[in-house]
């Protein structure tokens, strides 16, 4: 039997999309472990400070998000999605980004580890709508 079971997956799925969605960043917050280890394509593995600094920027830069989930499979303590990320910037730019992720949670429930697959040049519309994150 799974350390957590496939409800509780899908609500932290759930939770985890609507608060970038609605800007709740105490929301981010409260659902990674403090040691969750954040990479994504083009980087290195970030610590939750940091991770959660992009993220922090990425909500300040823009005015509008919405995930557009194309695909979801769970599996023992996480679950990997497809999804298309449409977002427009504070200057007016827009994206709609083809994103995989990866995502692994710890037995308490929380985030432990997120692994991001995009394309980083279709990010570029929304560079110019805030202070670009600090690598």
């Amino acid at each position: 039997m799974p350390a957590v079971e496939a409800d509780a997956i899908a609500d932290v799925a759930d939770r985890l999309f609507e608060a970038i969605e609605h800007s709740d960043t105490a929301m981010l917050d409260e659902l990674w472990n403090d040691d969750v280890v954040v990479w994504k394509t083009g980087d290195r593995e970030r610590d939750k400070e940091r991770a959660l600094r992009v993220l922090h920027w990425f909500i300040n830069a823009t005015t509008e998000r919405r995930y557009e989930i194309l695909d979801r499979q769970l599996f023992d303590d996480g679950f990997v999605q497809q999804h298309i990320l449409h977002a427009r910037g504070r200057d007016g730019g827009s994206i709609s980004m083809r994103v995989c992720i990866v995502i692994k949670l710890g037995p308490n429930g929380l985030i432990s580890r997120i692994d991001e697959y995009f394309d980083p040049a279709e990010i570029a519309p929304l560079l110019g709508s805030a202070n670009s994150p600090r690598r």
